[in-house]
């Protein structure tokens, strides 16, 4: 028997994972009471125990067999896999530092009662498509499903430095999908579809990795457990994560401290945040202002190239920089003082910024480029979002009325009404 969060070999009888501290003892599907040796039957629900499942694997008959035996090669996106198979050598025997996630539904044996089998496995094979999508849209990768819901890595088997960062962003976007998706469930079949999701940050050491990507590894410490009891204290349609994750994502994440927590399996008292929303800060420089800059001296000469630039293209000669130079060296202080200086003289600045987990955001940076030009902001619905764009455009030339519906489509904001917004997505493209 092996491990369902480490996938390590038990040894017979063994109540939790040597590997990754996960717990093993069987516990009913239905109710999570732990059973004893050899029951056939809960004696608190009196589900037989045929449909139980170790602490960490599932939920019994909610799962769809289809899914969870799948090999990772078969969901992981190709450009990830490649990456992955070209340098699995590499990565073999490495300790990383990772950030695990976990993501169930709330529920799920009185849903699929409630539901029907058929209806339940039709339902959930959505669910895994939109928790896949936001875990590989930021370059995690999902290790194994669990049933109602997935375990997924970000850090490996591809290293990440922002890891951390990378797994909120994911939790954030696939919290916002899902949303939407439990509208849709609630209109159409009447019921209330929650999910949960925990996140931890901890060492985990790269074992063997097959070419069906199927990956082998080794937890330090409580790293999959963590996350795991992260997702088991979360509140419906929330994300917990612990006080390692949020050491690693504070300022870039409005976080809430909930205070410690006593997690079965852990000695120490562990503290436990919520994952609110994002922050204000998109990278380190951000950081480091909210704490104080130093005083800004001796780039009299740099300054000086920018100034010129901007005189040019005040001249109507459109100009470019490119600062360039070794990491550490300041480029992002310059670039802010210089905007800084443009602003103080009444001049609009629009910013956008790359980001390493935005490679797979097409046009992330003119789209936050765009986004300050329209004025549109983070909590903007997509009529608010429509009406600032319009608003702007028309003011500029009532002839650009005939192109919003496409301005609408590029921010994901289409128009309900609009017949472009109907289309089968392939005809779009085509």
């Amino acid at each position: 028997m092996n491990c369902a969060g480490c996938d390590r070999e038990l040894r017979p009888g063994a109540r939790f994972c040597d590997g990754c501290g996960l717990p093993q003892t069987p516990v009913c599907a239905s109710c999570d009471t732990e059973l004893r040796p050899n029951a056939r039957f809960c004696d608190e629900c009196g589900l037989a125990t045929g449909a139980a499942a170790p602490t960490g694997t599932g939920r019994g008959p909610s799962a769809t067999p289809a899914a969870a035996t799948r090999a990772p090669l078969d969901y992981t996106p190709k450009h990830l896999a490649d990456r992955i198979l070209q340098s699995k050598s590499a990565m073999e025997g490495e300790r990383k530092q990772v950030t695990v996630m976990f993501a169930d539904v709330k529920g799920s044996m009185e849903l699929a009662e409630q539901l029907g089998a058929e209806e339940w496995h039709q339902i959930l094979d959505h669910f895994f498509q939109l928790l896949a999508e936001g875990v590989h849209r930021f370059e995690g990768t999902v290790n194994q499903y669990t049933g109602d819901g997935i375990m997924a890595l970000f850090g490996a088997p591809i290293a990440h430095e922002d890891h951390a960062q990378r797994a909120c962003y994911a939790a954030l976007h696939i919290r916002e999908e899902v949303a939407k998706y439990a509208t849709d469930l609630k209109r159409q079949h009447g019921v209330i579809f929650s999910t949960r999701l925990g996140l931890h940050s901890g060492d985990v050491v790269v074992g063997k990795i097959g070419d069906d990507l199927r990956m082998d590894y080794t937890a330090q410490g409580h790293t999959v457990g963590l996350a795991q009891r992260m997702e088991g204290l979360a509140s419906p349609d929330t994300c917990y994560l612990t006080g390692a994750t949020a050491n690693l994502t504070s300022g870039y994440f409005e976080l809430e401290a909930l205070g410690d927590f006593q997690v079965k399996g852990v000695g120490e008292p562990v503290p436990v945040h919520r994952l609110v929303g994002v922050g204000s800060a998109t990278s380190r420089f951000d950081i480091s202002r909210a704490r104080g800059l130093t005083r800004f001296v001796g780039r009299d000469s740099d300054m000086a190239i920018l100034e010129n630039a901007i005189t040019q293209a005040q001249a109507g000669h459109g100009q470019v920089v490119g600062i360039v130079a070794e990491a550490g060296t300041g480029k992002s202080r310059l670039s802010f003082e210089f905007v800084e200086r443009l602003r103080a003289r009444g001049m609009t600045v629009n910013q956008g910024t790359g980001l390493a987990h935005g490679k797979n955001l097409p046009y992330l940076p003119m789209l936050q480029v765009f986004r300050g030009y329209y004025g549109i902001e983070d909590r903007d619905d997509d009529r608010t979002i429509r009406e600032k764009i319009a608003g702007r455009m028309l003011l500029l030339d009532e002839g650009f009325r005939e192109v919003l519906p496409v301005l609408f489509e590029f921010f994901g904001a289409p128009d309900p009404d609009h017949p472009m917004a109907r289309m089968d997505p392939d005809a779009k493209q085509r």
